[in-house]
């Protein structure tokens, strides 16, 4: 008798149902919450662990912990480039015009606000409910990683991890490119003045190249027509800059202040998300490719779980305010064309391509095992790439390394989580 969907390979989908059940608990009862998450997460772990001696694809992972490495630099990489764009953005124009300048407007919020007043209040309170973050959504995915231990999903565990930082990385360096290159007002005009100390006063080159020309119609004809500045007039020019060595080109962009705080990287730490980060939201693109991720590695109905948190986020993103509708339409057809443009890192056809290369042997693998010529067997399986995973030569090399990859990936999933917190 077959088993139930719900049961099949190991129950992913009835864990994370629960531990997004279980984490919501801290808007309904945080005591249960303060026990049962822990609990959750101790449980999870262990039952990962014990499944490392009998997990049959080390060889796999050990061909893809390169390229991981390589993708989890390339990440680390593009979230410092920025961390630079989304300080720069907000300083470079001062606090003065952020409180100033109006939102822009959003018929997504419109329509939204518009449903509250049809919609059954039930149905509007879980609307507004915070049941999902982006923590969630990277929990989420490490649970789909680690469940490549119970033959969930198609090994290496590696590989989809490789490919989902290689997807972030591109999208967050896009993102980065993106909203730095027009710079649009907030849809929280008050987020700059609490988040960032920077000048109020624009920086010397807002000053040349927008301020004379931000709301006189005649002098935008002007510029438009002679297409060079012809108004140097600045209003402010000093600036503090203070002495970071090899890093002080930085000063341009992250525009410090002397009663803030003096050094570069902390000042890069306290970015986040930014205010003004705005096309497209990062927040969905991290729920987008979690839901692409799950959805191609093991389906289901988990997976159709997984978009419906997505949406769910979405609605809220526009509720309150956080990003643009535009922003998460955007955020949701980028990420889901970035992941199917790097099916390269972690392709579904190994099983496929081994199937195939059986299909060529079989007659003379059914000729060996008639003739009881076990040698032969061998030889045409280790072809299909079978038994390169049992070589005895290999057994305490891979064992050694099966530790160090479950304690390495331990290590980044916490890193993730204490460094990463505010997106």
């Amino acid at each position: 008798m077959s088993r139930s969907p719900i049961l099949r390979g190991g129950g992913l989908g009835l864990a994370a149902v629960a531990y997004i059940a279980v984490d919501y608990l801290r808007h309904l009862s945080p005591s249960w919450h303060e026990l049962l998450q822990p609990l959750l997460w101790i449980i999870l772990a262990l039952i990962a662990i014990t499944r490392v001696p009998f997990y049959k694809h080390w060889s796999d992972e050990l061909r893809s912990a390169l390229v991981f490495i390589a993708a989890l630099v390339f990440m680390l990489c593009a979230l410092l480039y920025e961390m630079i764009s989304v300080r720069s953005v907000t300083a470079v124009l001062g606090l003065n015009w952020h409180k100033n300048t109006p939102p822009l407007p959003d018929t997504g919020q419109w329509i939204l606000l518009g449903l509250n007043e049809k919609l059954p209040q039930v149905i509007v309170n879980i609307l507004r409910a915070r049941i999902v973050g982006l923590h969630h959504y990277l929990m989420l995915f490490v649970m789909l990683a680690f469940s490549v231990l119970f033959g969930s999903i198609e090994a290496p565990g590696l590989g989809i991890g490789a490919r989902y930082m290689f997807t972030m990385a591109v999208g967050r360096l896009f993102r980065a490119i993106s909203f730095a290159s027009t710079i649009l007002p907030s849809p929280r005009p008050w987020c700059a003045a609490t988040r960032f100390d920077v000048p109020q006063h624009p920086h010397r080159w807002a000053q040349k190249f927008y301020v004379p020309y931000a709301s006189d119609s005649y002098a935008i004809r002007n510029v438009i027509h002679y297409d060079m500045v012809y108004d140097n007039g600045v209003v402010q020019e000093d600036e503090y800059r203070p002495n970071w060595g090899l890093m002080s080109f930085l000063a341009d962009f992250l525009r410090p202040i002397p009663s803030g705080d003096s050094a570069w990287i902390n000042l890069l730490k306290k970015a986040g998300g930014g205010c003004n980060d705005l096309l497209y939201s990062g927040h969905m693109l991290v729920a987008v490719l979690t839901a692409m991720a799950w959805t191609e590695a093991y389906g289901g109905l988990s997976s159709v779980f997984i978009w419906m948190l997505v949406a769910h986020s979405a609605q809220r993103e526009i509720r309150e305010r956080h990003h643009y509708t535009v922003d998460c339409i955007v955020a949701i057809y980028v990420g889901i064309m970035l992941w199917k443009m790097t099916g390269f890192l972690w392709p579904l056809n190994s099983k496929r391509s081994r199937l195939k290369k059986l299909e060529k042997i079989e007659g003379k693998l059914y000729q060996a095992a008639k003739d009881s010529d076990l040698e032969q067997v061998r030889d045409l399986l280790k072809q299909v790439g079978s038994t390169t995973r049992d070589q005895v030569g290999k057994e305490k090399a891979m064992r050694y390394f099966a530790g160090g990859t479950i304690v390495f990936a331990l290590t980044v999933v916490v890193l993730a989580f204490v460094l990463t917190s505010d997106g």
